[in-house]
This record gives structure tokens, C-alpha cells and sequence, in this order.
């Protein structure tokens, strides 16, 4: 192997005749393996060599993934504190009736209030129901029940100094659906796991801006005006329908499950490519012609919105065979552009873009989660979901960081934009899709056996 710069935007590179696979800093040969003859084939079992496979290869086992889940746990427990400082000072604060104009969050590695902090808490969730380990939920828990505290302390200093910026103004007042929904998802999902720290005003203020203020087309759909007028994020389902759809489930109002479902289906009319079985990224009112960017990570947002939906959305519920026939088609879509590390491309159908970890992390949640409920054919879908675990797993180094993963995107007419996004340890998006795929894969290994038959990784089916 040998080490390029890792912001090298080059994937494929022909050497000496054989296609090199260049992923953030490593190339791996993609060619057919030429072994060493130790025989021939009169007197040698061949089908038996053992292959050079660039990342682990064969079922993980739970220990093993719960040792990356630690890790990642061990990181962020450390470099997200959950305190108030002034501003030049750094003095701590903590009597909240002192709260002024220079009290700001304690600086740490990420923010505590972003939209992929609302996907580390939902993993964090989800990985003590995986393991049993209290500690990930308590980081959850713990940092929610923070944000809920010192809430009504800012707000007050708000009405008092409206001018004044202040570090909870995505939570007082959201300006975007990134402000809002995955955050407004993981609060819903924490009381229900049995959080008792007062956090309905807050999941209340942020659903009001979902459902009442983000601006939307004539027929519902949740839009934007950047960079265009009247544009659809793909994002903007995962930024949406899990806070709405879970808001369906705390409160038992059909209203919020409708619109989940709205979402998922108007977004689908106008996005996804049923041919390839992959939705672009963006889409314009007014525009003729669509350039169609299959961007991975908006990609799995829309595969796990789709996940997240079917998993509350009532059985009986009018949405929820087309819901399921689109994850179908789109799981199908995603498993032909599986490389073969088990990463997915930046961009989807383009091999020369290069391999990412936050996509394949969410492909490796959501196919995991639909083959545990059900909803995918296990027997088919349940080798790439491990190869992409495995994949993933070789991207957290030994600290606890998660490596390879996309900085934040905005949306694109021309490929240059997003061959040459770069790649940051500092990627928040990288961490909560991490905890997800790892607790999720646990779920799947503690459902189902795998075996090496044929020298394939399948699930061992009952004869």
C-alpha cells in the first residue's frame, strides 16, 4: 500500500496496469489477485487461497464493535463538555441566574446544538440498547437535560438584549430546518427511553418551526431559497420527518404522521431516480432540467428517513406501503454502487470520486435496521451491511476520531464541488452515523448467524 495526501481527489489511478482504488490516503488495488503459485490446479485446492482483503472481511463480532463504540464514546465524553464559561475570561458559570451577555458554551471538539449533535444523541441512544451500557445514554441524557436547564435562563436575556447574539439561538428561535429536526428527533426519542428532565417546550418550539414557519411550495413540500429560489435539499427529509414522525408517536396526532409522509412522497415524485434507484441531490422550482449529483450523504438521509418513519408510522396507516416500496427500491438502488471495501463513493455513480465514511456508516444503520424489522430480504442485504460495518470500523483510529468523513455540503451544479469537498476528522456528521451502524449491526448479529460458506460471508439459514 502506499500513502497519497488524503485531500488527493483522485480514486482511480492506472499503474503498471492494474486499477488502484485511492481512499483518503491509501490505495488499495482493485485489480483481480494474482497469488503466488503454490501449485497448480491438478494438485492445489485454488478456491481455497486466502485473499488479500484491503478491509476485514467475515462477520464482526459484538465485542469488536463494542470496542469502536467505546472508543467514539471515550472521545466525545471527553472533548463535548457540558458547562457554561464567560466569553473572555473563561470563568466557569455555574449559577444560571448569572447568565449574561458573555456567557457562551464551553468550547469543546463539536457543538452541542447542531443537527448532527441530534444524530450522536439518537446513537448514543441507541447504542445503550444495543450493549446494555448505560454510559452512552447518560451522555444523551445528560447533555439534553443541560440544553433544557439553561433554556429558560437565555430566553430571558433575550427578551432583555433582543439585539444580543446568543449561543442558544437555534434553539430559541430556528431559522432552518437543520436548526430543528434532528435535534427536535433525539429530544422525542429521549424522553421516550425514559428521560424525566422538562424537555417538551423545548421539542414543542422546535416542531412549530417544522410544521408552521420553514418556507414550503404551494402543494406542502419543505423547501429553501439557497442557493435558488424554491429549492429541495434532499437533506431536508432527514431534517423533517423523523421529528415529525416521532412527534405522531409522543402525541398520537395523525397530523404529524401525514405530513411525514408527504414529505417523503413529494420529495420522491420530484427526486428519485427510479432507474438507478437513487435520488439526486437537489431540486429546483422553475428549472427544466435538473443536473442529477447522487451525493452519498444526502443519500442516507433520505434511506434513514425512510427508516425512521416506517419505524413509528401506525401499521394501518395509507402511507406506509409506498413508503415501504420506495425503501425497497432504493436499498436495491444502493447495493449496485457498493464498492468492493465496502465504502460508497462521494458520488454515488461516479468510481473516481472518492470513498466516504458518514454515507457508508448510514447505509450500514438503515439496511441493518430494515433487515431487523423486516423490512429487507435478510438473506440479500445482510453481507453488505457487514461489509460496510467492517469498512467503517477501520475509520476510527485508536483516539476515538472518526476519519473519512465529508465536510458539510451545500448543493451543486457542476461535479468539481463535490469531488473536492473535503474530508476532517472535525466532520461532525461522521459520529452519530458511527453509533447508529455500530449498535444496529449488534442488533443484527444478535438476530441472525453468519457463516463463511463457499468462502462468502452468508447468513447461515436454517436447512
Amino acid at each position: 500500500m502506499k500513502s497519497l495526501n488524503p485531500t488527493h481527489p483522485m480514486l482511480r489511478v492506472l499503474k503498471n496496469g492494474f486499477v488502484l482504488s485511492v481512499f483518503l490516503g491509501t490505495v488499495y488495488t482493485t485489480s483481480a489477485q494474482n497469488n503466488p503459485p503454490k501449485g497448480n490446479d491438478s494438485n492445489t485446492p485454488l478456491h481455497l487461497l486466502k485473499p488479500d482483503y484491503p478491509v476485514p472481511y467475515g462477520s464482526p463480532t459484538i465485542e469488536s464493535i463494542t470496542t469502536v463504540l467505546n472508543r467514539v464514546h471515550g472521545y466525545l465524553e471527553g472533548s463535548t463538555p457540558i458547562q457554561l464559561v464567560t466569553k473572555n475570561t473563561n470563568e466557569v458559570v455555574t449559577e444560571y441566574k448569572k447568565i449574561n451577555t458573555e456567557t457562551i458554551l464551553k468550547p469543546g471538539d463539536f457543538r452541542l446544538l447542531s443537527y448532527e449533535w441530534g444524530v450522536t444523541y439518537a446513537g448514543m441512544l441507541l447504542a445503550t440498547e444495543a450493549t446494555g451500557d448505560p454510559r452512552y445514554a447518560d451522555y444523551t441524557n445528560k447533555r439534553l437535560k443541560f440544553i433544557a436547564d439553561i433554556t429558560p435562563h437565555f430566553r430571558e436575556l433575550a427578551k432583555k438584549n433582543p439585539q444580543a447574539q446568543s449561543p442558544l439561538r437555534s434553539v430559541l428561535t430556528p431559522h432552518a430546518l437543520d436548526d430543528a429536526g434532528a435535534m427536535c428527533a433525539s429530544l422525542i426519542k429521549s424522553v421516550r427511553a425514559g428521560n424525566k428532565a422538562e424537555l417538551r417546550s423545548l421539542i414543542d418550539n422546535y416542531i412549530d418551526y417544522i410544521s408552521t414557519k420553514e418556507l414550503r411550495l404551494a402543494d406542502g413540500t419543505l423547501a429553501r431559497n439557497r442557493p435558488q429560489m424554491h429549492t429541495l435539499w434532499l437533506d431536508d427529509l432527514f431534517m423533517s420527518v423523523p421529528a415529525l414522525a416521532q412527534m405522531g408517536k409522543l402525541t398520537g396526532d395523525k397530523k404529524y404522521y401525514d405530513d411525514a409522509v408527504k414529505q417523503v412522497l413529494q420529495f420522491s415524485q420530484r427526486m428519485f431516480n427510479k432507474e438507478k434507484g437513487l435520488y439526486m441531490h437537489g431540486w429546483v422550482e422553475g428549472m427544466t432540467v435538473h443536473p442529477e449529483f447522487h451525493w452519498a450523504r444526502a443519500n442516507g438521509w433520505a434511506i434513514m428517513t425512510k427508516v425512521e418513519l416506517l419505524d413509528v408510522l401506525p401499521e394501518d396507516h395509507p402511507g406506509r406501503g409506498p413508503i415501504l416500496e420506495l425503501l425497497k427500491a432504493h436499498a436495491k438502488g444502493l447495493a449496485a454502487y457498493q464498492s468492493g471495501v465496502g465504502f460508497w463513493h462521494q458520488l454515488l455513480d461516479r468510481e473516481d470520486s472518492y470513498l466516504e465514511t458518514s454515507a457508508t456508516a448510514i447505509y450500514a444503520y438503515s439496511i441493518a435496521r430494515a433487515i431487523n424489522r423486516g423490512w429487507l430480504d435478510s438473506l440479500a442485504y445482510a453481507p453488505m451491511a457487514l461489509l460496510a460495518w467492517n469498512a467503517v470500523s477501520t475509520k476510527v483510529n485508536e483516539k476515538g476520531q472518526v476519519e473519512g468523513t465529508c465536510v458539510g455540503t451545500g448543493m451543486g451544479f457542476d461535479p468539481a464541488f463535490y469531488y473536492y469537498r473535503p474530508i476532517n476528522v472535525y466532520a461532525a456528521h461522521g459520529y452519530g452515523p458511527v453509533l447508529l451502524a455500530g449498535a444496529e449491526i449488534i442488533h443484527l448479529l444478535k438476530k441472525n448467524t453468519f457463516e463463511i460458506n463457499d468462502s462468502s460471508v452468508q447468513l447461515k439459514a436454517a436447512r
